[in-house]
This record gives C-alpha cells, sequence and structure tokens, in this order.
C-alpha cells in the first residue's frame, strides 16, 4: 500500500489524523507528516481516513508495483487514438521523456482519456517514480525511508519503461529522440518532462570534499539521512546549510528536529526571500532563529575547506568570517534538464522549454510545435492572470495539473484543448509550521497582513500589484487559502476592503520587498521570467542566457 497527500489541497483539518494516527500525524497546529508505504494492517484505517477528508486530498494505491518493462512479446501494436473533439486518428506513438510526477501523472491521464497506443517513458534514474517533497522532511528526519516514496498509482498504465536511460538529444525532423545507449525512440507526440537538478557548488575539488551534499534525488537523501543519524551521536558537530530558500530552510529545520547545530548562510537579506520577499521572510528568519538556527543573511560561502583526507573542516564567508562545519549541503537552486536538448531547435534555457499555455513547445523562433509538449518543472508558460508573462515553477502542483493539460492537449482536436490556467499553489512544512502559498508572491509590489497574528505564526498575508490581489501566503492557516485563491482568480482589489476573521487592527501595507532581479541561483519556487520576445529569427548560444 502507497499513499501520498496532495498537500496543495490539504487544508490541516486533521481528520486523516483521527481516523489513522498510526499513519498520519498532526504537529503544530497545520504540520501534517505521514508514513507513505503503511503497513497492510492499517489498511482499513487509510482507507476510512482517505474517505474522511473533506479535500479528497489522499491518493491510495492498492494496486501492487508501478508499470515494469513488458516483455518483448508483450509490446502493444500501434493504434490510433479514439479522437477527442474531432481529432483525426494516426497517434500511435506517444513518447513521454522524464518518469518523474509530471511523466507519470500525464501518462496515467493519457490512459484515462482513452488512449490506446504505444506508450514509452524515459527516465534517467534506475527507479520507479517517487515522491519527492518527504526527501527534505521525513526522510531526512528518519520517519520514513528513502525507498518508501515511491508515488501510487490508480491504474495499470500498459507502458514500456526505459528506467535508467537517459535521453541524449532530439532529432525534430525525424522524430526521435536519441537515448545514451546509442538507441533512438520514435515518436508520434512527445512529452518533456525532464524536470530540474541540484544546483552543485561550483569548485568541484571542494564540492568532492567528504561532507559536502546536495538534495534532489531520492539517492542524494539517503546519503544525507544516513550521514545526519550517524552523526547524531557524535559525528557532526555542525550542519552548514548553503541557501536560505524553501529547501534549505526544509533541511535546516529537519536537522534542528534530529538536534544538530545548524548554520544557514544565505546571500539575501532573508531566507525565502526569492520567494516571498523579504518583509514575510524576515518572519521566516525569526522563525529560524527562535528554533536555534544560526541564520547569517547578507553573505554568502566564498570557499568549503577540507583536511589532509578529504573531509570537510569549515567554510568562510564574503564577510570574512568562519564556519566550522562537518557536513555542508548546497541548496542554491536548481538547473533545468534540458542540455539533451541542444541543437534540437526548441527554445531551450536557463529557465526551461518555453511553450505555449496549451503546453505546445517553442522553437527558437517562438512558433509553436503541434507534436511536441512540455510540463512541469522544466516548462516556462505564460500565464493570463499575471499579464501574460511567462513562469518557470518548482512546485508538486503544477507538475501534476500541468502534465494533465498537456495529455489532454496531445490527444485532442485543437478546438478541444485546455488551457493551462490554474494558479500556482506550493507549500512548506518547517519548523512546526505549515507554510502556503497561492499565486505569485514575487509578481507583487505590496504585502499586508490581512488575518492572524504574526506573533503568534499564525496568519494570512496578501499580496498586491498596481492595486490588485495577486498572492497570498499562510502560516498555519491554510483553511482560507482557497478564499483568496477565489479573489485572485476575479482581480479583487488590494488592499482588500472588507472585513475578514481575525484582521489585524490599523495593518497597513508595506513594500514586500521583492528582490529587482531573481537570480538563477536563488532558491525562487516562483519567478516571473518576462515577456514573450518579438524577434523576427533568433539563435541560441550556449553560456549566453
Amino acid at each position: 500500500m502507497r499513499v501520498v497527500v496532495d498537500l496543495t489541497r490539504c487544508q490541516g483539518y486533521g481528520q486523516c489524523a483521527f481516523a489513522a494516527p498510526d499513519v498520519f500525524r498532526m504537529g503544530r497546529a497545520e504540520t501534517l507528516m505521514y508514513t507513505l508505504n503503511p503497513d497492510d494492517a492499517n489498511r482499513d484505517q487509510v482507507l476510512r481516513a482517505a474517505a474522511a477528508c473533506p479535500v479528497r486530498a489522499l491518493v491510495v494505491d492498492e494496486l501492487g508495483p508501478l508499470g515494469r518493462p513488458r516483455k518483448p512479446n508483450g509490446s502493444r501494436t500501434a493504434t490510433t487514438t479514439p479522437g477527442r473533439g474531432g481529432t483525426p486518428g494516426g497517434i500511435g506513438r506517444i513518447v513521454i521523456v522524464g518518469a518523474s510526477l509530471a511523466g507519470l501523472r500525464a501518462a496515467a491521464t493519457l490512459r484515462t482519456q482513452g488512449y490506446q497506443g504505444s506508450l514509452t517513458l524515459i527516465g534517467d534514474e534506475p527507479c520507479e517514480p517517487y515522491d519527492r517533497p518527504p526527501l527534505s522532511k521525513q526522510v531526512l528526519s528518519g520517519e520514513v525511508a528513502a525507498e518508501e516514496t515511491v508515488l501510487p498509482m490508480r491504474a495499470e498504465l500498459d507502458a514500456d519503461w526505459l528506467l535508467g536511460t537517459p535521453a541524449t538529444g532530439l532529432d525534430l525532423a525525424g522524430k526521435r529522440v536519441l537515448l545514451a545507449d546509442g538507441r533512438d525512440v520514435g515518436f508520434d507526440r512527445l512529452l518533456i518532462a525532464t524536470g530540474v537538478r541540484a544546483r552543485p557548488w561550483p569548485d568541484p575539488a571542494e564540492a568532492a570534499l567528504d561532507g559536502v551534499y546536495v538534495l534532489r534525488g531520492r539517492a542524494d537523501a539517503a546519503l544525507l539521512r544516513r550521514r545526519l543519524r550517524d552523526g547524531t551521536g557524535s559525528g557532526v558537530g555542525r550542519v552548514l546549510v548553503i541557501g536560505g530558500g524553501f529547501t534549505g530552510s526544509e533541511i535546516a529545520s529537519a536537522c534542528r528536529e534530529l538536534g544538530l547545530d545548524v548554520t544557514v548562510a544565505e546571500r539575501g537579506p532573508a531566507p525565502l526571500v526569492g520567494a516571498l520577499g523579504e518583509a514575510i521572510g524576515s518572519i521566516a528568519g525569526d522563525l529560524q532563529r527562535e528554533h536555534g538556527v544560526d541564520l547569517r543573511c547578507g553573505v554568502t560561502v566564498t570557499a568549503l575547506e577540507g583536511d589532509g583526507d578529504g573531509r570537510l573542516r569549515r567554510a568562510r564567508l564574503s564577510d570574512g568570517g568562519t564556519v566550522d562545519a562537518e557536513v555542508a549541503v548546497v541548496a542554491l537552486g536548481a538547473v533545468r534538464n534540458v542540455e539533451w536538448l541542444e541543437g534540437s531547435g526548441l527554445a531551450a534555457g536557463v529557465w526551461g522549454v518555453g511553450c505555449d499555455a496549451g503546453c505546445r513547445a517553442f522553437d527558437v523562433n517562438g512558433i509553436v510545435s503541434d507534436d511536441i509538449f512540455v510540463a512541469g518543472d522544466v516548462a516556462r508558460f505564460p500565464h493570463p492572470v499575471y499579464g501574460y508573462q511567462f513562469l518557470a515553477l518548482e512546485h508538486w502542483g503544477n507538475a501534476l495539473t500541468q502534465a494533465e493539460v498537456a495529455a489532454h492537449n496531445m490527444i485532442s482536436a485543437p478546438t478541444a484543448r485546455w488551457p493551462h490556467l490554474s494558479l500556482p499553489v506550493f507549500w512548506s512544512a518547517q519548523f512546526g509550521v505549515n507554510i502556503k502559498s497561492v499565486g505569485v508572491p514575487t509578481f507583487a509590489d505590496e504585502v499586508m497582513i490581512t488575518q492572524g497574528s504574526v506573533a503568534d505564526r499564525r496568519f494570512v498575508a496578501a499580496y498586491g500589484r498596481h492595486g490588485r490581489l495577486s498572492a497570498a501566503v499562510t502560516f498555519d492557516q491554510a483553511m482560507w487559502l482557497e478564499f483568496y485563491q477565489d479573489l485572485i482568480e476575479r482581480a479583487a482589489p488590494f488592499p482588500p476592503d472588507f472585513a475578514m476573521v481575525g484582521r489585524p487592527p490599523d495593518e497597513r501595507p508595506v513594500p514586500a520587498g521583492i528582490p529587482e532581479r531573481i537570480s538563477a541561483i536563488q532558491d525562487a519556487t516562483v519567478v516571473v521570467t518576462g515577456h514573450n520576445p518579438d524577434e523576427r529569427r533568433v539563435t541560441l548560444l550556449r553560456g549566453h542566457e
């Protein structure tokens, strides 16, 4: 049995914790933690919990392991799709490059919507698709083993799985994906869902020191967890987290739960500044200090130093200081996995692969393709709510909804296609607080506490731009997020001009403190990357993003 909670939907009511207390646990207020691979003895409890959830956020897999590679004699004969909105047939081969959350959801959507042709999923990791958010939470804390994060599935996919086989190139004219082992896979429709990887420490020699880690994949989490577990007795005196974005903050939180000393080095004026701005990021900074984190803002790590045996011993900071540490976790954001698309003719660069609101990929001249689609963290797409500016999102919820839209549009007629209009929603559990957001905080210029109390760490912050509500962030107040989502979609005025439950007296908007230019090395969960260029022809130059 496998369980995943869609925490973009969860509002912290805790019904699951009452129904299945051995599987679901509520921390302080709204922070939900759970066992992803519960024992079969808890099956009835888990099913009751899924039924009791008022927002239907629980996904349960009772169908056994995900699709194993089919035997050669069991391959499917290519058939035409049953057509949607008058779609002509002939789509017999769909290939998905990227066998993680977005790729898996797209594959499931294709089958659910009636696609009967050949389906191939290509992934660079050798394991089945797994859930990434628990890696920096339950896995690091030791509640869940890294190998127990496999994603659940509601139906068999009848797909060919090429796992552990990275894609190395794309032949648009020949409609072929080139693989690292020398093979190629033909397609009629292609979905690019290759996601991102952790940005490494820039000095390879320093990155190779024993004690320097990144956290993105399951193997990363397993290695770091082993080191932290072994270090809780004696081996780790201090953990240095380089970067105060969401990943870095969650790592710091997990380390403090384990009783480890933690220093966070953040180049900005506050943690989370690249995602939430300085005004709300400073509150997150106070939260870290309250939990014993040695938070250093306005500094960068300039060098990592090891001993004669190649073990990390200290870090040098830009302010001239040093930090003695046996473990350093590099949390400097992510790199889009687009190198395999170099020379393909697609508009792929530092912010991902450009596409339209229907997930169709752009070529370098800005012309969309009807055969190539993009979804998930690697996609860069325009959002009408934000002036058609292009967004690059690293969100669990966006990966799901965009993959569903892409899959639908791959097998639909142009008149039946959907636009991807979902507002971005994300969550983060750190230091006992459930932080959630809807909209794009980095699009705003002002922010205001509209409900609750900052001192109690239970509040709603509304963001606005040019008199319009653009985003909302909650600290342990997730039940209000849907209300603010509706206001954003209706272009409600900012600041809100009506009475609300728990509205603080005399609150006024203040500058949000959004960085003028969000750097690609900041761990910004949502970034606004600009308008569609109007050049007649373009050429992509490597190293000139």
